[in-house]
Parts: structure tokens; sequence; C-alpha cells
């Protein structure tokens, strides 16, 4: 049986126009034990000019794990989204995060199919995910870093769709990061969705869904970047730690809500619960 642990998702400070450091000593004072940073290509205006949280990969990996020791948190992973589908932009990008996050010490790196291109069939986009994972895999293998498969684009709104991009590769290294929020809106039982993936998961998202938000949109889209506070919304937390409870890895809660208020309730409802 695995062990829970409680962290929380950078874009929890994406409107404080702040750096990724702040963004790490804020989750340490509000009490999370873990952080999962988010990754990007290249130099981005904002991120270099200390306005947003996010993290190139042309940094030292030692910025952040310097910064990580210093607030006194851990990595549960990286967020490191990449459509999939588009190998041109993935498999490069995947392979970089994955040395990124051997280097810095981060056990996983979250992705997912990503928008697929207009022209292709739903055939040739499992044949360009396949390619991509197996490049992907053959990098993260040795290095004992695991890629999270998270619901959250067209194929991947299913159980069906989700088991079958699972499948495409057979390694190791390939997981599921659930995102319970994501399953909800797009009109399934998270909680038996997450039990179907328990033996295969490696990292949670945990994501609640207001009821405002549920009455507009489930059934209705794949996902959505951030919810409410956990506890306020309309998933089950008990239900969904004691599943997890039963995986057997252990899973890192990764709170993915969009203030730092909503971040301050969530963990409280959380601790209480863990």
């Amino acid at each position: 049986m695995g062990k829970i642990g409680i962290g929380i998702n950078l874009e929890f400070v994406r409107h404080e126009d702040k750096p990724f450091e702040w963004g790490v000593i804020k989750a340490a004072e509000l009490g999370y034990e873990y952080v999962e940073p988010m990754l990007h290509w290249g130099r981005e205006l904002l991120s270099e000019a200390g306005y947003f949280h996010s993290v190139s990969m042309l940094d030292d990996p030692l910025r952040v794990s310097r910064a990580c020791r210093e607030a006194g948190v851990k990595l549960s992973g990286f967020s490191a989204h990449t459509p999939l589908c588009k190998p041109e932009i993935s498999v490069e990008y995947l392979k970089q995060a994955i040395r990124f996050a051997n280097e810095c010490g981060a056990p996983v790196i979250n992705t997912d199919e990503g928008p697929k291109p207009v022209w292709t069939t739903a055939d040739e986009d499992h044949t360009l995910m396949r390619y991509t994972l197996m490049e992907a895999a053959k990098v993260a293998e040795p290095r004992g870093i695991l890629l999270g498969i998270e619901p959250h684009q067209q194929y991947s709104k299913h159980p069906d769709g989700l088991d079958r991009i699972h499948a495409l590769v057979n390694s190791p290294a390939i997981g599921i990061n659930f995102d319970t929020g994501n399953s909800y809106l797009c009109g399934h039982d998270p909680y038996e969705w997450l039990e179907r993936v328990a033996g295969r998961l490696v990292h949670l998202h945990a994501k609640d869904i207001s009821v405002t938000q549920s009455d507009a949109e489930r059934g209705m889209v794949t996902g959505t970047p951030v919810g409410c506070a956990c506890g306020e919304g309309v998933i089950d937390w008990a239900r969904i730690i004691t599943i997890c409870k039963n995986c057997p890895r252990d899973i890192v809660l990764s709170v993915e809500c969009g203030t730092v208020a909503q971040a301050e309730r969530s963990i409280a409802h959380l601790k209480a619960l863990v």
C-alpha cells in the first residue's frame, strides 16, 4: 500500500506575477510537502523578467533543486505537457524534460496527447504518439524517470482512450497521472476511473470542480487548467485518498487550483483527511 503526500502545482501563483522561487517559498509557507513546477523550452519573456513561475530547461537544473532544498520542499514531478500527437514538438521536449528531471531529482514528468494536427486520422495520431512515447521511454527507463499520461484531450477524455494511449508502448517508465477534475468534467465517474488505473498510477492532480463549473461544462469539455479549492467542489476527497492508499506505489496529490487563497484552503482540507 502506498503512502500519500500532499503537493501543489505552481499554477496556483500564475496570477501573482511572481517568479518560480517565490512560488516554491509560498508553497512551503502554506505547509505543502511537494511542488510540481512547469517547464518550458527556450526563453520566455515573463519568466525571465520574474513575472511568471515556469522554468526554462535552458536554466541550470540545480536552480530548481536548490530552491526546493532551501524552502524545505520536495519535487513530486514536473508539468511537462506537450502534444504527443505532434512529434516535431514533443519528442525533443520530453527527452530534455526527462534529463532535466533526472538532474534535479524529480521522479515524474506529466504530459498528455495535446491538441492533434487538423489533418491526421485517429489511427495516424496513435502511430505518432507511439513514436513519441517510445523515444521518451528510451530516455526515461535508464534514468528511473516516470512519464505520467494525463486524461486531458480528445483521446484521453475516455477511460478506453487513455488505456489505448498507455498501451502504445510497453515500458515500465510509462504510467498514469490521473486528474480528478478533468475526468469528472469529461462526464465520467472519477472514482471508478481512478480505481481502473490505480495499478498504473504514478502521480495525481488533485483538482476540484465547483458546482457552478460542473453545471456549466460537465460533458462538454475535456478538462480545465485549474479547479477550485479542494473541499469546496464536487470531488469526494476522502474517497480519492482511500483509493490512492491502495495503490502499489506512493502517490502525491498535487493540488491544481488558481489562487494562493485556494491553495491555503485546499491543504487544510486534505491534511484533515490524510
